[in-house]
């Protein structure tokens, strides 16, 4: 009988993890960023997932190089997981591995924009600021604003600064140029 390999997590050294040389993936910073963000605040919710090389005593990453990447660059991080994390272990040849990298690369999926906007709205409805919402969410405050665009909401946008707009007829200092 078939077992899914995440019901035998195990805490593994970092040392004893090793990145593999063919993911093709990469995260931009300010992603890296807010999964540093996420892993401070909610730990780590999901395993890497590695092979483990018997000749070697190593552990080869399948997929989650960038949370493994999150704990060998932040002290806070490997200090509080005692350098260890949660690897869920796969035994498969390496052309299964990389197939498996890819789908799990590919598998993410993306974001519904339209959702997406509903939650800033909602959000700040019940009081989050912009830069709550840009710290915790990991956006911009130009995407937030886009956001609320996007909502029609103009309540949204009622603790807004905004500059002061000209009359039509009035003399702008551009004309003098």
């Amino acid at each position: 009988m078939f077992k899914s390999p995440v019901y035998n997590i195990k805490a593994v050294k970092i040392s004893k993890i090793k990145a593999n040389d063919y993911n093709p993936n990469s995260v931009a910073p300010p992603e890296m960023k807010l999964l540093y963000e996420s892993i401070k605040n909610d730990g780590y919710t999901m395993p890497i997932v590695c092979y483990y090389d018997k000749k070697k005593d190593k552990y080869i990453i399948v997929d989650g190089f960038h949370r493994y990447t999150i704990m060998k660059k932040y002290k806070d991080i490997y200090k509080r997981e005692n350098g260890k994390i949660p690897v869920s272990i796969i035994d498969k040849d390496l052309s299964d591995r990389m197939a498996s990298t890819i789908r799990h690369n590919r598998a993410r999926g993306s974001s519904d924009i339209n959702l997406i906007s509903s939650i800033v709205a909602e959000l700040v409805e019940i009081g989050k600021t912009e830069s709550w919402i840009s710290e915790h969410l990991g956006m911009s405050v130009d995407e937030i604003l886009r956001l609320k665009q996007l909502t029609g909401l103009a309540a949204l946008f009622e603790n807004c600064k905004f500059s002061k707009s000209w009359e039509p007829g009035e003399v702008m200092e551009e004309d003098y140029r």
